[in-house]
């Protein structure tokens, strides 16, 4: 077995480690959450357990990338600060205007990075700019959707390995690039972490996990998509779950006058966990959803590209009816 194989598995034993110390030490390192009333969990738990997928995935992204182009250094670099920001939240919470002005910073350079531009035109600076602000916002709606036991970790390993599995399907050729590996890599990691995080979970990601794994998997889609090997829908379609259910709840807490900044448990997979009283069905039906409807249609949009707008459309048909349905976004009302 090559070291390039082997490096998932080793990464994601050193994820599961990493996190198993930060458990332990949790208190020690001031990385305690208590729940209060828009808390989904009970009871004090230790949080800032995505370390383990930073440090474990960030010293393999070093190897990968020792005779790779700048493109990846410069994401390499981007990752650590996003992921130290996080960190910095978790142990001290930070201003919003500090960490939106760094993940505006992080996402302005991505942009430029993926996209190459030699010179902006008007055309390009208008894609320069609803990358950075779809950057910026995805970056967010993955950390708001981090609000139950083992569901950011289960939709980063969903859209990461289905992109590999995809990607090497249509392009043999992807498997050989260093985008493919990290892919991988970043991946195992998350299942590390998914090991001490899956209900009930003893410890939270944090910011420190949850930016860092919304910063990465945006890069490498972004990398994917110029490289020629994904496309935008490919990875529309996989984000849906997140998407949907963040845009709609914040759209809705907004045109009701509600304080859409401060922390809330609205979303529809909050009250779906409340509703059943489990954090694992709740995670369990978006994975089904994933798996079972998102992942073909992704696929598929890759095989028809001609038919791509049409089906990011039938991709999210049902999950907007379904997050209308669990009146997400609305007042809560304790159930």
């Amino acid at each position: 077995m090559t070291l390039e194989l082997l490096l998932p598995i080793l990464v994601g034993f050193a994820a599961w480690g990493i996190t198993a110390w930060v458990y332990r030490r949790a208190e020690r390192l001031h990385l305690i959450e208590y729940p209060n009333f828009r808390s989904s969990h009970e009871y004090p738990t230790p949080s800032g357990g995505g370390l383990g997928i930073v440090l474990a995935s960030l010293a393999a992204g070093v190897w990968l990338c020792r005779d790779c182009g700048p493109e990846y250094w410069t994401i390499l670099a981007l990752a650590t600060l996003i992921a130290a920001v996080g960190l910095r939240d978790d142990l001290h919470h930070l201003s919003k205007g500090v960490r939106f002005g760094v993940q505006l910073l992080a996402s302005a350079m991505l942009a430029i990075t993926t996209l190459a531009m030699p010179e902006i035109s008007a055309p390009g600076l208008a894609l320069f700019v609803f990358m950075v602000l779809a950057g910026v916002w995805w970056i967010n709606l993955f950390n708001f959707m981090d609000g139950i036991d083992g569901i950011a970790g289960s939709q980063a390993i969903f859209m990461l390995g289905t992109a590999t599995l995809a990607g090497t399907w249509f392009h043999p050729d992807f498997a050989a690039s260093p985008t493919w590996l990290w892919m991988l890599v970043i991946g195992a990691a998350t299942f590390g972490f998914l090991w001490h995080n899956w209900a009930p979970a003893r410890i939270f990601m944090g910011d420190t996990g949850s930016t860092y794994l919304a910063f990465m998997i945006l890069a490498l889609a972004s990398v994917s998509i110029s490289e020629g090997w994904l496309s935008y829908s490919f990875w529309l379609i996989l984000g849906a779950v997140f998407i949907a259910d963040t845009s709609i709840t914040l759209v809705r807490r907004m045109a009701s006058g509600q304080r859409w900044l401060e922390a809330h448990r609205s979303h529809a997979y909050q009250r779906l966990a409340r509703r059943w009283h489990s954090h694992a069905k709740a995670t369990g039906l978006t994975i089904a959803v994933n798996q079972l409807w998102l992942a073909p249609l992704a696929w598929l949009s890759l095989s028809r590209i001609d038919w791509a707008p049409f089906l990011v459309a039938v991709a999210y048909a049902p999950i907007v009816a379904g997050v209308l349905l669990l009146d997400a976004g609305k007042p809560d009302q304790g159930t």
